[in-house]
């Protein structure tokens, strides 16, 4: 940034974001304790580092899978990829009703939430869930703050479900774009918006505050007591996030802190939309190679007519979708598929899998 951001220590990280995050909750009513599983990684001293420094009710930190020295325990049936592929629990931890959990990664950089409700059914709130939260959030500062050309977009991956995209267009009426799989791709795409919403739909993402929202957040002269608050309010926020990396620790004071304002539980958050059912599979090939795609790596242009048959597959389901993309390390495709339901989401998943492994030279594993 062009001034100071802030203290380049530890002790400096945690004031700076712990600040942050206190100025915007100030006044708000206090949450419950946030569960955490920080899956045997560096986050885990880190947290309770970030918890100390605040202080403060407003974050109170129960951290669980905390242990880094012990050899070979690093995401072993925990963190945020292990919650989020088997959707339950993760090692070390017993879901009660109404309260509130949520898993890091192993180097921080991953955030997912859950929960259980009272029927004790697993309730994930992953990257989708994440970024369409923030959005809202965003959204609704920059209309109260009235600023002429201030705008959020969001910018997603092939593999964000449906349902979030579809609400981000149609609820929200925000701008959505789409970027191959990979921050480093979603942060380019970002960078192109006024405000940047991003978050893979693993808990990896952040947002970006535009250099022409710098300007008009900086130069806006606000009319009403309203408005001074929202661009307040957008500046503080611009200071909690960090814009440089996915940090699942300022993430999370980002969650907590538009939950405690908003007065949200995670059912409430929960109950904006509902994720279609979707199955990821993974087809060993015996060249990935041959596997090309374009639009975001939501359309194969290569093998040809391959991307005809998915179409042909997908028209089949009410809701569906599905597209395939060369993995970047082994010979092998991944086919994601979704639709409205279980039994047709999995039909279609393993029906696409078929034509790719027919087609395209598929082995046996």
């Amino acid at each position: 940034t062009p001034a100071a951001y802030g203290e380049p220590t530890e002790a400096g990280y945690y004031e700076k974001y712990g600040q942050a995050f206190l100025r915007l909750v100030d006044g708000r009513p206090t949450p419950s304790p946030l569960h955490i599983d920080a899956a045997n990684g560096v986050g885990a001293p880190q947290v309770r580092k970030l918890a100390a420094a605040i202080n403060s009710p407003y974050f109170t930190a129960d951290v669980s899978n905390s242990d880094t020295e012990t050899l070979g325990r690093l995401n072993i049936d925990c963190g945020a990829d292990y919650v989020k592929s088997n959707q339950r629990a993760p090692a070390g931890m017993v879901l009660k009703p109404g309260s509130r959990y949520c898993s890091f990664d192993g180097d921080a950089d991953r955030i997912v939430y859950y929960f259980v409700d009272e029927h004790g059914t697993f309730r994930l709130l992953d990257g989708d869930k994440i970024s369409t939260l923030v959005a809202t959030y965003l959204r609704d500062l920059v209309a109260t703050a009235g600023i002429d050309d201030l705008h959020v977009g969001v910018v997603q991956t092939a593999y964000a479900n449906g349902s979030s995209t579809s609400y981000i267009k149609d609820t929200l009426k925000l701008p959505t774009a789409f970027a191959k799989t990979g921050v480093k791709h979603l942060h380019h795409e970002a960078e192109k918006m006024s405000i940047g919403v991003y978050f893979e739909a693993n808990g990896h993402g952040t947002v970006l505050f535009g250099p022409s929202a710098v300007a008009r957040l900086r130069d806006a002269t606000p009319q009403t007591p309203a408005q001074a608050d929202a661009i307040q309010r957008l500046w503080i926020l611009r200071d909690l996030i960090n814009e440089s990396v996915g940090d699942a620790m300022s993430d999370m004071l980002l969650v907590e802190a538009i939950l405690i304002c908003k007065d949200w539980t995670l059912s409430q958050w929960n109950a904006a939309y509902t994720d279609l059912p979707s199955r990821l599979l993974k087809v060993v090939v015996a060249d990935r190679t041959i596997f090309k795609t374009t639009n975001a790596e939501q359309t194969l242009t290569s093998p040809a007519d391959l991307q005809n048959v998915v179409d042909s597959l997908v028209g089949k389901f009410p809701r569906g979708r599905s597209f395939v993309r060369p993995s970047g390390t082994e010979d092998a495709v991944r086919v994601y598929a979704e639709a409205a339901t279980r039994a047709d989401c999995d039909q279609l998943a393993y029906s696409v899998a078929g034509a790719v492994f027919d087609k395209a030279g598929g082995r046996g594993e």
